[in-house]
C-alpha cells in the first residue's frame, strides 16, 4: 500500500534552498526554468519536525553525524574514563566494523545514521568491557579500519550499531553505509524536487547595512551587497510505501501489531511534517511562512504510484482572465484536470481512498475531477474541511 501527497504551495519572495552561487535552485522542466527546491532540503525539514511528533517517542529518534567518537567519549567520561582513552575505545569499536575515522579530526568518514539510544548503549557497551578494551586502546593507528577487537565484543558492537532500532526516521528515509552494506535499509519515502507551476525568474534585493558606530554627519554605508530571491508557486509529490515502512520498524525488535501501530504514527508525523514545515533558508531575512493552499492525498493498494508533475509542463499563466484568477487558483485547477486525465486513461483501479483540503478561497469554483459526483458518491474521494480531517481519512483507509 502507498500514500501520496500532492501540495500547491505559494509562497512570498524567498530564497528557501540555494545553489552554490547564493542563488535559488532552478531547473528546466517543460521548456522553462522553474523555481526548484531540491528533496534533500525538504526531508531534513521534516525530519527535524519529529522531535515534536506525537506519538514518535523520544528514544526512537535518530540522529546523522560524523561525531560518534565525541558523543561517546562524552559519555564515557561522565562516569569516569579518561577523555583521551575513551576517545581511542570509541575508535577502535568504529575501526573494527569497519568504520573509518579521520585521526585528526575524530569525525567519521562519513555522516552515520543511527538511533540515538545506541550512542548510550554503545557507551554503556564500551565500559562494561573497559578492561577488554585495553591492548586496542594502547595501538597507535586505531584510525584506520579493521583494528582488532575480540570477537564476542565485535559482535556486540555490530548488534549496537546495526540495527535501525524501531527508528522512524531511518525507517522512513533510509541508511546507506558504504563500507557495511548489510547495514544499509530501503527508504520508505520518495520525496520530489518542488517544481514551479510556472516559468520562474530570479530576481536581486541590493542592500546596505549602516555602521551604528558611524560619527555623525559621517556618509557611507558599513557594506552593501545583493541577495538573489524568488515568489514562486511549488508544486510538491511525496510517496510513501506502507509495506516497506512496516518491514522497516519491524526488522528489530517490534512484534507486527506494534509495528502496524507505529507505522501509522509514523506516517502521520510524515505527512503533518510534509505539510506544516519549510526549509529554513534565509528565513530570518525574510519570513516567508507560507502554508500550502491545495493539499491531495491518494492511498492506492495496488498499482504503480504517479506524480502529477505533468499538470505544469505547459507552465500556468500568472493571470487568465475568464478561466482563473490567479498563479494559486491557476494551478489547482491545471492539476484537477491532469488527475482526472490520468484517471480516465489509467483508470481508478487500486486507488483506495482520495481527500483533499484547500484554503476557501483558493478554490471559487468547483474542481470538475475532485468533485465529480459519481466519484464522491463512490466513496473514492472526499473533501474535508481540514488537515487534521485529511489525515485521519488517511490513517483510516491504510488501518486493516
Amino acid at each position: 500500500m502507498k500514500v501520496e501527497l500532492h501540495l500547491i504551495q505559494n509562497l512570498a519572495p524567498s530564497c528557501l534552498n540555494r545553489d552554490d552561487t547564493g542563488t535559488p535552485k532552478d531547473c528546466d522542466f517543460g521548456g522553462v526554468r522553474r523555481a526548484r527546491i531540491s528533496s534533500q532540503s525538504w526531508k531534513r525539514a521534516i525530519r527535524e519536525s519529529f522531535a515534536d511528533a506525537d506519538g514518535v517517542a523520544p528514544q526512537r529518534r535518530a540522529v546523522r553525524t560524523r561525531r560518534v567518537v565525541d558523543d561517546v567519549a562524552s559519555r564515557l567520561e561522565a562516569v569516569g574514563r579518561p577523555r583521551e582513552e575513551a576517545e581511542r575505545a570509541v575508535v577502535a569499536a568504529l575501526a573494527a566494523v569497519g568504520l573509518g575515522v579521520d585521526a585528526a579530526t575524530l569525525a567519521t568518514q562519513y555522516l552515520l545514521f543511527l538511533p540515538t539510544r545506541a550512542f548510550d548503549a554503545l557507551a554503556r557497551l564500551l565500559d562494561e568491557r573497559w578492561e577488554d578494551l585495553a591492548a586496542a586502546r594502547s595501538m597507535s593507528s586505531l584510525a584506520k579500519k579493521g583494528a582488532a577487537l575480540e570477537p564476542d565484543l565485535m559482535r556486540a558492537v555490530k548488534e549496537v550499531l546495526a540495527p535501525v532500532g524501531a527508528s522512524p526516521e531511518i525507517a522512513l528515509f533510509g541508511r546507506m553505509i558504504a563500507d557495511n552494506r548489510d547495514w544499509n535499509v530501503d527508504a520508505a519515502c520518495q520525496v520530489a524536487h518542488a517544481i514551479s507551476t510556472h516559468a520562474s525568474a530570479v530576481e536581486f534585493d541590493f542592500f546596505t547595512a549602516m555602521d551604528d558606530l558611524l560619527p555623525r554627519g559621517a556618509g557611507g554605508a558599513g557594506m552593501l551587497g545583493t541577495s538573489a530571491f524568488n515568489a514562486p508557486c511549488f508544486y510538491r509529490y511525496l510517496l510513501v510505501d506502507m509495506d516497506q515502512l512496516a518491514d522497516n520498524l519491524a526488522a528489530d525488535e517490534l512484534e507486527p501489531p506494534a509495528a502496524a501501530e507505529l507505522s501509522r504514527a509514523t506516517l502521520h508525523a510524515f505527512l503533518r511534517g510534509a505539510i506544516s514545515t519549510l526549509p529554513s533558508g534565509r528565513q530570518n531575512a525574510m519570513a516567508a511562512h507560507n502554508p500550502p493552499s491545495f493539499i491531495l492525498a491518494v492511498v492506492r493498494d495496488a498499482g504503480a504510484p504517479m506524480s502529477l508533475a505533468n499538470a505544469f509542463a505547459r507552465p500556468v499563466p500568472p493571470r487568465t482572465f475568464g478561466k482563473h484568477d490567479d498563479l494559486v487558483e491557476g494551478s489547482i485547477v491545471a492539476l484537477d484536470a491532469h488527475f482526472g486525465d490520468v484517471l480516465a486513461l489509467f483508470g481508478r483501479r487500486g486507488v483506495r481512498r482520495a481527500a483533499w483540503c484547500a484554503l476557501s478561497g483558493a478554490v471559487r469554483r468547483p474542481l470538475r475531477h475532485l468533485e465529480d459526483a459519481d466519484m464522491t458518491g463512490g466513496g473514492l474521494a472526499r473533501r474535508v474541511a481540514t488537515v487534521d480531517e485529511l489525515l485521519a481519512a488517511v490513517t483510516e483507509a491504510v488501518s486493516p
